[in-house]
């Protein structure tokens, strides 16, 4: 982009330096490709089920997995965004995009016990009070508990700690991996992109693209689910 302005720039009235659109000298730059992992579906739903994780992490991780959201957005939730009836809340998207995300059953039972009672301030408490030095602004206070909104950084090293013996390298996975695994596993079971980018919120099906990384055995899968001759077997 920068080279065809300048081209424009020089070839303008008094000018005349180039006759040519430089940029089309050059080859496109390849579309990025996330390098992320997506987690194998059997994996995810044990760690959603685990009875020996807290309830604000299992209702964060169980969330972010079923409404293929960021991890910045969700924990940027106040309760007052929440549509608890519609399994829906409102949030903040890149560029300041306010859209809803939703969730499923899994997510909207464990949100009440959460909140317990809480009517405002934000969604995902961190662990105790910020000390004095340390105040947040007023909109990451919770004014029933007076305790500051979890950080990203928080979140994230405790579901890497607690995924590290399911990782096969043993680094732990990321918050950014459920989001990923989400769409995968979205995608191989048959959803549609407009679909996929109304749930996750991308605006341009080349980024969609990206995590939607369908792994080689799912297409094997659902071949054979669509091989006429494999039916013709069952009959």
């Amino acid at each position: 982009s920068a080279l065809r302005s300048f081209t424009a720039w020089a070839a303008g009235p008094g000018r005349g330096w180039v006759t040519t659109d430089l940029a089309e000298l050059i080859e496109r730059r390849p579309e990025q490709r996330d390098r992320t992992r997506a987690i194998d579906r059997h994996i995810v739903t044990a760690l959603l089920d685990r009875r020996d994780v807290a309830l604000r992490e299992k209702t964060l991780r169980r969330l972010l997995y079923e409404s293929a959201a960021r991890a910045d957005e969700v924990l940027a939730l106040n309760i007052e965004e929440l549509d608890l009836d519609n399994k829906r809340g409102r949030i903040t998207g890149k560029g300041g995009t306010v859209r809803w995300i939703h969730w499923q059953s899994g997510t909207a039972r464990l949100l009440p016990r959460l909140i317990n009672g809480r009517t405002s301030g934000p969604l995902f408490l961190a662990d105790r009070r910020p000390a004095p030095a340390r105040t947040p602004a007023a909109a990451d206070l919770c004014p029933h508990t007076g305790r500051g909104r979890l950080s990203y950084e928080r979140a994230e090293y405790l579901f890497k700690q607690d995924t590290k013996q399911h990782d096969p390298r043993r680094r732990g996975f990321t918050l950014h991996q459920l989001r990923h695994s989400r769409l995968t596993h979205l995608a191989e079971d048959g959803w549609s992109a407009p679909m996929l980018m109304a749930l996750s919120g991308h605006e341009n099906i080349r980024s969609l693209a990206i995590y939607t990384n369908v792994s080689t055995e799912a297409v094997g899968a659902a071949l054979a689910e669509q091989d006429p001759g494999r039916r013709h077997r069952t009959r």
